[in-house]
């Protein structure tokens, strides 16, 4: 059990049930009546962001997050195949708790799950992916100067803005915090 006025930044903890991530807390004493603690908070469950108000000596249960490296496999009706490196268990997840990572997750890709329980709540893609452009318009030369972009296909369907000079078949960086190109691989 920890109260709200020892939370920080990163905590998983249990409202009604439900995990929540403690995106940001901070410690408020007005001049005139009591002090409490603002927290922004990310329901782990479904992704929505709420901000919410505590007294400091209200106490949660803080939850337990296990960190473990998986290797995505495939994907079929019943969902998305990954691999317990340490293990060689086969995991089956619903799109719903990796649709922000869909995009740039390839076959083979080794990737972070955040296990609650024996439950996969959420993953994480490293920071940085190389992937194939599938297709886009083809570069002019001489059109660098200008600094522009246009929209490019990856192989894994993902589009995203891509300098002029990028061609098809070409293998690119991109970030994947941000979903934007990050260079030439």
């Amino acid at each position: 059990m920890i109260t709200a006025r020892q939370f920080k930044n990163g905590f998983v903890i249990e409202i009604n049930k439900a995990l929540h991530l403690v995106l940001h807390s901070q410690h408020i004493k007005p001049g005139k009546g009591n002090a409490f603690v603002r927290v922004k908070l990310k329901n782990l469950q479904n992704g929505s962001i709420a901000e919410r108000t505590f007294r400091p000596e209200d106490s949660f249960t803080q939850a337990f997050i296990e960190e473990k490296k998986i290797q995505y496999l495939y994907k079929d009706q019943s969902g998305y195949h990954f691999m317990d490196q340490a293990t060689y268990e086969q995991i089956a997840i619903d799109e719903e708790k990796i649709e922000d990572s869909l995009k740039f997750l390839k076959d083979g890709m080794e990737i972070a799950a955040s296990i609650h329980k024996d439950s996969i709540i959420s993953i994480s893609l490293p920071a940085f992916v190389n992937l194939k452009v599938k297709y886009t318009e083809p570069g002019i030369k001489g059109d660098t100067a200008k600094g522009g972009s246009k929209p490019a296909t990856l192989e894994t369907d993902a589009v995203i803005k891509v300098p002029l000079f990028i061609n098809t078949g070409d293998t690119i960086k991109i970030d994947t915090r941000t979903g934007e190109y990050s260079g030439r691989a």
